[in-house]
């Protein structure tokens, strides 16, 4: 039955709107109907829950998340893969990707860290499961779009949840890092590193342990360097160019006054704000995320200023380990991080040697005095798409 003259139809909020419209023909009106589109809050409300009718978690929403670009050549082990393209060039490279892409590529040196980064996620929601404030991998490589499902059948063979993906075809993906709220980048690819530390982004380049360990799967371990790290290289500089005696003059002089901040300063920042979540839950003791500053500086001549330095920032690190110029390797080997960062190679190739995955943060003065990749383990020349 029709409405009546004056009445308008009862429709629900937001529910699809069935429009009949009359056309006039030689025979007489042919009457049409169509079905408007859902408007946008209900395409939206829809999006919403996702989450909530599927059993694989929906990644948060990248204003809330700590963002995590990973490359395709750190998360995965790439070597006989970036052969091809170095050897063959790249239709090769791409025609032997296609026809491998239902073999799971090998684990590569930032998947431990990854996997770690699953695992809080996990006890975050289990505690918060309405919060957005979790770990966001996603996948940043400058690979061709046709290489996308071997990678996409490497993550979902692992069971990993990442599902953003910006693959680049060829060009640099380090301009898209802002455009995906990154917090940090790691990559393979020193250059690739560099480029997002000038734009002011936290990075580090991926090198694997030179043998087997095994990682702790209840809790992710992250260690931290202090100076070009953490901190800015303002004392680096002068023990680079005036000497240890020098240096620790300056120190004592500037107890009380805060280091500046270094690139690595705000993923630090990130881990603690989460790290605070628990201990609101009162987990302090059972926190899922544990932070080590492992440094070369001495605890009684320069280590007052930058354990203030935290203070003064508001942040909180688990554990501080001064090495006094000591070999970090076995300080390291002991913690077992997912990752380490660290601005000097030497620190990168002595934790190497005794299985550390270390991520080199090419920064400050140091740079001068040190290549950012080890003789041993410098790769051939990269092109576009191996590289990531």
């Amino acid at each position: 039955m029709g409405d009546k003259p004056g009445q308008k139809s009862q429709v629900k909020e937001n529910a699809p709107t069935k429009v009949t419209v009359g056309v006039s023909t030689d025979s007489g009106t042919e009457v049409a109907s169509k079905t408007e589109k859902p408007d946008w809050k209900t395409a939206l409300d829809h999006y919403e829950n996702l989450g909530k009718t599927s059993k694989k978690p929906r990644p948060p929403k990248p204003q809330f998340a700590i963002t995590i670009a990973v490359s395709s050549r750190a998360l995965f082990d790439m070597v006989d893969e970036q052969k091809i393209y170095t050897e063959d060039g790249l239709e090769k490279y791409v025609h032997f990707q296609q026809n491998h892409e239902n073999e799971p590529l090998p684990p590569g040196s930032a998947y431990p860290f990854v996997k770690a980064l699953e695992t809080v996620n996990e006890r975050l929601r289990k505690m918060y499961p309405d919060s957005e404030e979790l770990f966001d991998i996603v996948l940043m490589t400058n690979n061709h779009a046709q290489v996308g499902v071997r990678l996409i059948n490497s993550i979902n063979h692992y069971g990993l949840t990442i599902e953003r993906f910006c693959m680049t075809g060829g060009k640099s993906p380090v301009g898209y890092l802002k455009a995906y709220h990154t917090n940090l980048y790691l990559s393979a690819d020193s250059e690739k590193v560099q480029e997002a530390i000038a734009e002011g982004i936290a990075a580090a380049t991926m090198f694997s342990g030179k043998k087997s360990i095994t990682f702790s799967d209840q809790q992710l371990r992250v260690a931290f360097d202090g100076d070009a790290v953490l901190f800015s290289d303002e004392s680096e500089q002068i023990v680079k160019e005036q000497g240890l005696d020098k240096f620790f003059e300056h120190e004592k002089l500037n107890e009380n006054l805060p280091l500046a901040q270094g690139p690595l300063k705000c993923f630090l920042e990130a881990l603690g704000k989460l790290q605070r979540k628990f201990y609101a839950k009162d987990e302090r003791l059972d926190c899922p995320i544990r932070t080590y500053l492992v440094t070369a500086r001495s605890a009684a001549s320069s280590g007052a200023r930058a354990l203030k330095t935290l203070r003064d920032w508001g942040l909180e690190i688990d554990e501080a380990l001064f090495l006094a110029g000591a070999p970090k390797g076995p300080i390291l080997e002991k913690i077992r991080p997912h990752i380490f960062f660290d601005d000097q190679m030497f620190h990168i190739e002595g934790a190497q040697q005794l299985g550390t995955i270390a991520a080199h943060v090419p920064y400050g003065i140091g740079q001068k005095y040190n290549k950012s990749t080890p003789k041993e383990q410098a790769p051939p020349k990269e092109q576009a798409p191996p590289k990531a």
